[in-house]
């Protein structure tokens, strides 16, 4: 797996943490316990810090980034969906962000809180706990997520983690 310093900026990543060989890890990244980054996904802390909490999935294609001014933070128990792009924004533990959405400089995803795929959270926006956020810009929908829409996915990326860490092994 390319897991990159940058000078004197070197990722932190959990040994229980799963990471794909084809991730790419660059810079003053933190990834915590149980967590998994997947293949094609990149996270580049070059500007900035990022933080991944513990039982956190980064899923496929995805793209996290930060700026000079804003760390990037995903919680604890996140979802992250495949080819999203997070930068310079705070997901609080608990949330998902869908496949394929944006969220932006200054942006936070509450706890509890859904981007759903597709979205674009501009900066500055916040996303409250139990809403979804939907569309382009992303319209806020309160109420509309249930903590078992989130909690079901990241359990299955938490136990997924264990099983490639076990089992998964290049054929040539």
């Amino acid at each position: 797996m390319p897991v990159y310093a940058l000078g004197a900026q070197v990722p932190t990543i959990d040994p229980t943490a799963y990471i794909s060989p084809e991730a790419v890890i660059i810079g003053s990244v933190t990834i915590g316990a149980e967590s998994s980054i997947w293949p094609g996904a990149v996270l580049r802390g070059d500007d900035g810090e990022i933080h991944i909490g513990a039982r956190t999935s980064i899923q496929d294609g995805a793209i996290i980034h930060t700026t000079f001014f804003q760390p990037t933070t995903v919680g604890d128990e996140c979802v992250v969906g495949h080819l999203a792009h997070l930068e310079g924004c705070i997901v609080h533990d608990g949330a998902l962000v869908g496949s394929g959405s944006v969220v932006l400089h200054k942006a936070v995803v509450e706890s509890g809180a859904l981007v759903g795929a597709g979205a674009v959270v501009s900066g500055g926006t916040v996303v409250p706990s139990g809403a979804m956020a939907l569309g382009i810009p992303a319209k806020i929908r309160p109420g509309a997520v249930t903590p078992e829409m989130i909690s079901l996915g990241m359990q299955s990326y938490v136990d997924r983690g264990h099983r490639y860490r076990a089992e998964l092994r290049r054929l040539d």
